[in-house]
This record gives structure tokens, sequence and C-alpha cells, in this order.
């Protein structure tokens, strides 16, 4: 009975197409063969082996349960049976046969989507994401077609230098065309399950129903629990150093499909187009590019892992992490072994450790902790003066309440993320932004100079909330009575 069940299930996934047929009898072993990965709990990985049972799994669920925790996953790409496997185990550890599921037009439409909504900038070719879709199942089809006959080929990526948030100095973005961030879409969707499945809980950057406000939330509650020493760190030139014989062997562990890898090769050896001649890496990933935020995740999990056997508390979100510790130990010492050892730098300078409960504190997604309080980092307050400046020149040309609609979608969207800072940050910018509209005002009465005095009694603060100007002092203190409740 157990060998024709084995004989089934290797069947139907081969079938799926998602499991290459196998006639080896060592893969009718479970999730696990012999020190293979197990389930994570905790952060812990533990070794075990399930030997395939003569009937229906001891542990089966419906079909909707499983769909259920899966939900954002593409329904396109992952059907019952494979998102069944994915829990139960598959056979061998790897998926063959997944590139029909990229290049299928269930799959490709959603991807750009994903693109469309990110509302990124053209690639070398100049072709918007608007410009794409004037033509779109002709554009689609012929991607699809593409990829299906092996035809297909990553174009060169334009490289753009932005602004560092509070720094002088500019980092490189890395910006596909618009055909190539929708194939990086769709090949990112069909093997990220696996990987999901397995990564450390501690990690939140680009993943799935997680996002900045958790991995804030996890520092808030450690601070919270007496995890008050630090390590800050800073990992240098993260994204333009990571080898990529590294970057794809963790792929190659659950895939095992030639075009599939084929094609992450080929986005990151892709000409880059900086100059009018450009270059092709021989390290590092875009970033910026769809594919980058998995790969480069998939290459910090092992340090994930790590810090999670041996007892440290630690808050990852891409390449920006903190570790937070009860005493002042070996926590440092750890991760700078391990990033030598991945062939990474550690920052000399922005790399420290610090006591939170003491002056001084860390910054961390925009936040600054420090002694139990915690409010916007002095970077992210001097980028909403910048946006605010920009909005509210004295010669605009607006209306004073078509500028307060404006004004109103940055404020909303920034205090929504900073809401939880100590109280006296509202009132300062408040009392700053009305000032900076006074002076507007003051302006269009034929004054010269900023407001001053006489402003502050002709336009005080109930002028502006007639007006609707969204108030961040009002809005914090309805959040907080909110949290009472």
């Amino acid at each position: 009975m157990k060998a024709a069940y084995g004989k089934t299930v290797r069947a139907v996934w081969a079938a799926d197409g998602g499991q290459r047929a196998s006639s080896d009898p060592t893969a009718t072993k479970g999730r696990n063969g012999s020190g293979a990965k197990g389930a994570q709990e905790g952060g812990e990985l533990t070794e075990q082996t399930q030997p395939i049972p003569d009937a229906v799994p001891a542990g089966a669920q419906p079909a909707g349960e499983i769909r259920a925790r899966w939900a954002w996953v593409e329904a396109a790409v992952w059907t019952e049976r494979m998102l069944t496997a994915l829990e139960q185990g598959v056979l061998g550890g790897q998926w063959y046969s997944l590139m029909d599921k990229v290049y299928a037009l269930p799959n490709l439409r959603p991807a750009l989507a994903r693109v469309k909504a990110n509302e990124g900038a053209a690639g070398v070719d100049h072709v918007t994401v608007k410009e794409f879709e004037r033509h779109l199942e002709e554009n689609l089809e012929k991607l699809s077609r593409s990829l299906k006959d092996g035809s297909y080929r990553p174009q060169a990526v334009r490289r753009k230098w932005i602004n560092k948030l509070g720094s002088k100095q500019q980092r490189p973005l890395g910006i596909p065309t618009v055909r190539d961030r929708v194939v990086q879409g769709a090949v990112r969707a069909v093997p990220e399950p696996s990987f999901e499945r397995d990564f450390a809980a501690q990690s939140y950057g680009f993943r799935p129903n997680r996002g900045c406000k958790d991995a804030l939330r996890r520092v808030n509650t450690l601070l919270r629990e007496g995890h008050h020493w630090v390590v800050d760190a800073d990992l240098k030139s993260y994204f333009d150093t990571l080898p990529h014989s590294s970057l794809i062997a963790p792929v190659k562990e659950k895939v095992a499909d030639s075009q599939v890898l084929g094609l992450l090769a080929a986005f990151l050896t892709a000409k880059v187009m900086e100059t009018a001649k450009g270059w092709t890496p021989e390290e590092g990933t875009p970033q910026g590019a769809v594919i980058s935020r998995l790969l480069s995740h998939l290459y910090l999990d092992p340090l994930d892992q790590l810090m999670a056997r041996v007892g440290f508390e630690m808050v990852r979100y891409a390449d920006d992490f903190v570790s937070l510790c009860r005493s002042e130990a070996e926590a440092l010492e750890r991760v700078q072994s391990w990033t030598v050892e991945a062939g990474l730098r550690l920052h000399p300078v922005k790399t420290r450790i610090v006591d939170a409960t003491q002056r001084g504190g860390f910054d961390f997604l925009g936040y600054h902790f420090e002694r139990g309080y915690r409010w916007p980092r002095q970077q992210s307050l001097d980028k909403f003066k910048d946006t605010i400046r920009a909005k509210t020149r004295p010669v605009n040309g607006r209306s004073l309440r078509a500028l307060l609609v404006n004004l109103n979608r940055t404020r909303k969207g920034w205090f929504e993320y900073f809401k939880h800072s100590r109280k006296s940050t509202f009132a300062d910018r408040d009392r700053w932004v009305r000032k900076r509209l006074r002076s507007i005002l003051r302006k269009r009465q034929g004054r010269p100079g900023y407001a001053r005095g006489w402003d502050n009694v002709q336009w005080p603060p109930a002028f502006f909330a007639r007006l609707e100007l969204f108030s961040l002092v009002a809005a914090h203190a309805s959040a907080r009575q909110s949290s009472r409740r």
C-alpha cells in the first residue's frame, strides 16, 4: 500500500507542474529527509523525518483552511494541490517544471498590477506603465511567448542616484524596464511561498502580511521587556556587494527548474546603464529591482536563524536590523563574525552598541528610541519639512483651500506612520506649518518678510481649523482616546 501511495503522489505532482516524477525510493519520504530543515517555531529549526503514511495523512486539513492560510499567494500559480504539498512537504525538497507557471497570462497580469501600484519610473526604453497598457494584451502575450520559447532577454537596468535621507551622500537605484519588472514579479510569485514557509519570524521587510509597523511594535515590546542593550547595525553597500553565486544558492535548494534559475541569473547580470556605455555587474543586485527583495532576504535569512538559535532577539527589515539584549554581551561579536563569513561588511561608524535607557538612543525604520519614548528621527523630520516647504512656497498660484487639501494628504500620511511618537512631536510640527501658511497670506497682502507678531492674531489656529487644516495634535489626541476604549 505504501509503495502504491508513493507512486500516486509522484504522478499527481508531476501532472500539476510542481514536482518531477521520480522512481527514487528515497523520494517517498515526507517533507524532511535526513538532516533537512523542519518546521519553524519561535525562530528555531528542528530536525524531523515524516514517512508517507499508508492512507490520508493524520494531519490532513480541508483545502479551504490551507487556502485561507495562504490567501496572499497567486491562486493562478499555487493550486490547492501545490499548497497542500507546500504544507505537508515536497518530495525531495525541490520544485520542478515551474516555468509554465511563470509565463502563464494569469500570473503576468497580477504582476503588472503590482508594478502599476508601485508607480515606478520608466527604464532605459522610456516605456512607462501607461504606455505599456495601451497595448496591454498584445504586450503580455508577446512577453508570455518569449518566456515560453526561451527568447526572452532582460534589457539593461537604468541607474539613478538619489539622495540618502539626512545625508549629503547618494545611493544608487536600479530601474529595470516595465516589461522586466513584470517578469521579475511573475518569477518571484512562483517560488516565494516555498521560502516564506521557512523564513525566521524576526524578519519583516517585504514579506506578506508584515511591514514596518510590525517590526516597530516588536522593538517596542522587547524594550519594555528589558532588552535595552541594542546592537544598532548597518551593512555597508549591502545590495551592491552580494555575491551572485551566493544569491542563487538558496534558490537552488528549493527550485530545480533550470529555466527559472537561468532567468534569475540573467537579471543579476543585466547590463547597468549609468552612462552611454554601461557595464555588466559581477556582484550585487540592483536596489529597486522587484526580484532583489526576495534574493537579498534569502541571503540574510541564515543570520536570522543564527541569532534565534543562540537566543538573541533580532528585528530585521530588509538590510536594516537591530539586535536587542538584556546585557551588553556577545551580540555584536556574533553579528560581526557572521557578516565576515557571508562576505559582507558592517559600517565601521554606524554600527554600535547602545543602552536605550540612556541619552543617545538609537534609530530604526524612521523612529528614534530613547529612555522609554520614541519620536521621528532627525532625518525623518528633515524630510517632512522639505516636503512641506516644497508645497508652501510663498508664490505658488493656488488658492488657500486648494493648498490645504494638498498639505492634508502629506500630513495625514506622515501622521499615520508616526502617530505613536511622544506628544510634543505634533505640537511643534503644527506650529511650524501654520507659520509657513501665515507667511503666504502675508505675502498675498503685499507685505514682505516672514509671519510674526500681529500675523498670529490675525490668523490664529482657529482660522486654519475652520478651513479644515489637518491638525496633528487633534489627530494624536483622538488616536490616544480611541486606544483607551
